[in-house]
């Protein structure tokens, strides 16, 4: 799975760890993230993320 990283803060969304402080599971792919799913670190929604 590929990770992708926000184009604000550099914050990095790796789909094996998931983002269990906000109820995302390990194994989630980016694709299949909440649509109201934000970055944890600077809460820019998922449009400011590139895949790496």
């Amino acid at each position: 799975m590929e990770k992708y990283v926000c184009n604000v803060c550099g914050y990095e969304y790796d789909p094996a760890k998931g983002d269990l402080d906000n109820g995302i599971a390990p194994g989630t792919k980016f694709e299949d993230l909440p649509a109201d799913w934000v970055c944890p670190l600077c809460s820019v929604d998922k449009s400011h993320f590139e895949k790496q």
